[in-house]
């Protein structure tokens, strides 16, 4: 099994990291192969549109996105984790996110997907449910844990006294790699559901 972690925090070792690496411990114990890729440092910029990924197979801009692009096609289960800005995730991490999940035409139908949102105080709830957008656009079952997936902290280091936090990574690093493992298996015996032809409508014809 391989997860592969996208921290979208702009500091490599702050409460985002903690709540990360609270997982990595569990993931590390169950045998899972895992890569931590940091963006949030990285200049990373939004999609424009130009559709030249349908042509190319891969995103224009070639940074980082392409370079993640292999690793998310290589693992079995992808972790978003992300610092809180007014109620929404780092404007680094979804720049990288809506050109990784459109310009990579590879096959994501049951990839296990999870969602980490790091917070002072509010906006977690919101930005858990903006990053799972992600996941269920592209058929990939979502992890869950024993409570919404965030853990709280203000100054570096203050995640690691949320003791409830943390204890809900630990579940949910567990319930992730058990639902990999099932699907691994399930695909042996059954293979991927199978799919239609997509039918696009919009709303104005």
């Amino acid at each position: 099994m391989k997860v592969l972690i996208i921290n979208g925090s702009p500091k490599a070792d702050g409460n985002t990291s903690t709540a990360v690496k609270e997982m990595l411990k569990v993931f590390e114990a169950e045998g899972v192969e895992t890569e931590v890729v940091q963006i949030g440092k990285k200049n990373i910029r939004g999609c424009v549109a130009c559709g030249s990924c349908y042509k190319t197979g891969k995103c224009a801009f070639d940074d980082e996105v392409n370079a993640i692009a292999g690793k998310f096609e290589a693992a079995d289960g992808l972790v978003l984790a992300t610092p809180v800005y007014y109620a929404s995730a780092n404007a680094t991490l979804i720049a990288c996110l809506d050109r990784l999940f459109y310009s990579s035409h590879f096959d994501k139908t049951m990839k296990v997907g999870a969602s980490i949102a790091v917070a002072r105080r509010g906006g977690c709830s919101a930005t858990f449910d903006e990053l799972n957008k992600y996941f269920t656009i592209s058929g990939m079952p979502v992890a869950s844990s024993q409570y919404w997936n965030s853990v709280h902290g203000a100054a570096p280091g203050e995640a690691a006294k949320d003791i409830e936090g943390l204890q809900t990574m630990r579940t949910l690093a567990k319930n992730m790699t058990f639902l990999m493992k099932s699907i691994a298996l399930g695909k042996e015996k059954y293979g991927l559901p199978e799919k239609e032809a997509m039918t696009p409508t919009n709303f104005i014809r």
